[in-house]
C-alpha cells in the first residue's frame, strides 16, 4: 500500500468512527506461557478458538487472553462491525482505531490517559503456580522502565484484580503475627535456618509485641531466606519434603503443607517453596475476587479467572518461575503488611449483575449471569467498556442499529456514552464488562 492509499484508508476509518460510533467486535491475543493449561482443557484455549476461529493445539499450554491496547498483546478490530458494516479488511489494532478519534474514550478518560485504554482485561487458565511477584507503584515503575526497558516494558503501575471463574487458589500478602508464631513453632527447617536461640527471642518479641518489632523480625527472616545460596535452599527443601512425606502417613497435613509439596513437584529446589510458608493461602470460589495493590507479594496457584489491571506488564519476580528474577529489587519494594487480604464479593446492581470496585481509578468489572430470556441494561457511562462473553447466546442492543447476536468467545469494544441492553436467548448467558472505575466520574 502506497502513502496515498494509506491516507485514504485512515480517512475512511476516521469518517466511519466519527459519524457512526458503534460497538466493535475484537480479535484478541493469546499467551502460551508454560504455566498455562494444555489444549482443550484450558478455558483460554476454548475462548480463543471461538474468538479467532483458530484451531487448538492439544500439546500447547494456553495461559492468557489479553483484551486491550498493550503492545505486548494487542487486540484487533474485526473486519465486520457489530452492526454488520464492513470495515477495512487489513488488521487494525484497537489502539490505532482509538487514535483516529479519542472521543470514543470520553473526554475525561482521554484527558487523563491519552489514546490508551487505561485498563487491560484478561482471562487466565493456571495449570501450575505463577511466579512469586510484586508490581511496582507508578514512581518506581518509571525508574525500572528507564533502567531496564527490555525487562520492564512500560512505565505504568499494575494494580490488578482476579475474579474467579472456577475455584481459584493464590498466595497473597504476609501471614498474621499468630501464623508467624505457628511457623516458628512447627517448621523445624525454618527454626534451624533462623537459629534456635534467635527463634526463641523472636517468639518472645511476638508474645510481647515489643515496640512493634514483629514487622522488623519478619522482614529480616524473609530477606535472609530469599537471598540464601542455592545449595542451602536445596538442602532445606529436601528436609521439608522428606519430613512431610513421612508425617502424612501419621497425620493430616495442613493446607499450607499440601501447597508446599505441590510447589516442590512443580518447581524443585526453588526458594519460593519455602517463601510460601510466610504468605497467606487464599481460596476463591466462583464470583469472588482478590485485589492486589502495589508492592504486595503474591502468586496465583491454580484455577481460572477473569483478571483486570491497569494497562501494564510490569512484574518483578523472585521465585516459582523460569523467567527473569530480580530478587533484591523485589525485596526493596515490600512493605511487610501482615494479615489476610480482603475478599471482594461484588455489589449487586440488579438480580443478575454485580459490580466489583477496586481502590484504583483505572478499572472496575461487572459480572452478569442472565437466565434464559432475561435481560440486563448497562447504562451509558462517560468512558469505554469491554464486554467478554464466556458462554451462552443472546442479543446485544445499543439502540443504534438492529440487535446483534452474541455468544461465547465474543469480545466487544463499546465507546463512551453508549447504553447497552443484553438479552439471553435459549440458555444462560455468562458475561463480564470491564470499564473505567465509576468513582472517576462522580464529580462530572
Amino acid at each position: 500500500m502506497d502513502d496515498d492509499e494509506l491516507i485514504n484508508v485512515k480517512k475512511r476509518r476516521k469518517s466511519r468512527i466519527s459519524n457512526n460510533k458503534t460497538a466493535l467486535r475484537l480479535r484478541c491475543s493469546v499467551q502460551n506461557y508454560d504455566w498455562g493449561v494444555l489444549g482443550n482443557h484450558s478455558h483460554v484455549a476454548t475462548l480463543s478458538a471461538l474468538n479467532s476461529g483458530s484451531a487448538i493445539d492439544s500439546d500447547k499450554p494456553y495461559a492468557e487472553i489479553w483484551i486491550g491496547t498493550h503492545e505486548s498483546g494487542p487486540s484487533f478490530v474485526d473486519c465486520c462491525s457489530l452492526s454488520g458494516d464492513e470495515l477495512d479488511s487489513e488488521m487494525v489494532t484497537l489502539k490505532d482505531w482509538i487514535s483516529e478519534d479519542l472521543s470514543v474514550l470520553g473526554d475525561k478518560v482521554a484527558d487523563k490517559w491519552g489514546g490508551d485504554l487505561p485498563f487491560l482485561f484478561k482471562v487466565l487458565a493456571i495449570g501450575k503456580a505463577v511466579s512469586i511477584q510484586v508490581h511496582p507503584d507508578k514512581d518506581f515503575a518509571r525508574v525500572l522502565h528507564k533502567l531496564q526497558p527490555s525487562v520492564y516494558k512500560d512505565d505504568n503501575h499494575k494494580p490488578e484484580m482476579a475474579l474467579a471463574l472456577t475455584e481459584f487458589e493464590a498466595l497473597c500478602g504476609f501471614i498474621s503475627v499468630k501464623e508467624l508464631k505457628d511457623i516458628l513453632g512447627s517448621v523445624p527447617e525454618i527454626v534451624e535456618f533462623v537459629g534456635i536461640t534467635e527463634a526463641e527471642q523472636i517468639l518472645h518479641i511476638i508474645e510481647q509485641d515489643e515496640n512493634g518489632k514483629v514487622k522488623e523480625v519478619l522482614e529480616s527472616i524473609f530477606n535472609k531466606l530469599m537471598l540464601l545460596d542455592k545449595d542451602t535452599i536445596t538442602e532445606m527443601i529436601y528436609k521439608i519434603k522428606r519430613r512431610l512425606n513421612t508425617e502424612k502417613k501419621k497425620r493430616q497435613l495442613t493446607v499450607k503443607e499440601h501447597v508446599v509439596l505441590r510447589l516442590e513437584s512443580q518447581y524443585p529446589a526453588d526458594v519460593g517453596i519455602i517463601a510460601a510458608f510466610f504468605l497467606n493461602y487464599v481460596k476463591l470460589n466462583g464470583g469472588e475476587a482478590l485485589f492486589v495493590g502495589p508492592n504486595e507479594p503474591h502468586a496465583y496457584l491454580s484455577g481460572e479467572c477473569i483478571e483486570c489491571m491497569a494497562t501494564s506488564d510490569n512484574v518483578v519476580r523472585a521465585g516459582l518461575t523460569p523467567k527473569h528474577r530480580d530478587v533484591r529489587t523485589l525485596l526493596s519494594m515490600l512493605k511487610y503488611r501482615q494479615g489476610f487480604p480482603e475478599i471482594l464479593r461484588g455489589v449487586p446492581l440488579n438480580q443478575y449483575t454485580k459490580k466489583y470496585l477496586p481502590p484504583c481509578d483505572e478499572f472496575e468489572v461487572d459480572r452478569c449471569l442472565l437466565p434464559q430470556a432475561a435481560s440486563a441494561v448497562f447504562p451509558s457511562v462517560p468512558g469505554p467498556s469491554l464486554f467478554l462473553f464466556i458462554s451462552g447466546k443472546g442479543k446485544f442492543d445499543t439502540g443504534s442499529s438492529e440487535d446483534a447476536i452474541v455468544e461465547g468467545g465474543e469480545i466487544l469494544f463499546v465507546p463512551a456514552s453508549m447504553k447497552v441492553s443484553i438479552t439471553a436467548e435459549s440458555t444462560e448467558l455468562h458475561l463480564y464488562r470491564a470499564g473505567v472505575n465509576s468513582r472517576l466520574f462522580r464529580d462530572l
